[in-house]
């Protein structure tokens, strides 16, 4: 079983909302999942992405391969700053 970290979309018609979940990769899309891991709305500017990279590197040590999409938000999200609290 191969396990993948992709999007799966959320939101009304013409306003996606996606869902980053972690899948065996033979699930449909929208399909059955194994865990979120976060959250990414394109709609906001500018585009708000929310991980718990926590939950991400766990997957990623147990062998969990992210997709193309999902890497580039991964980077950005690594490059956004923090707000101090």
């Amino acid at each position: 079983m191969a396990v993948h970290i992709r999007l799966t979309r959320k939101g009304r018609k013409k306003s996606p909302f996606y869902r980053i979940i972690v899948a065996d990769s033979q699930a449909p899309r929208d399909g059955k999942f194994l865990d979120i891991v976060g959250t990414y709305d394109p709609m906001q500017e500018p585009a708000a992405v929310s991980i718990d990279s926590e939950k991400l590197d766990g997957w990623i040590k147990k062998g969990a391969k992210p997709t193309v999409t999902v890497k580039s938000l991964i980077k950005k999200h690594a490059a956004e700053p923090v707000a101090a609290a």
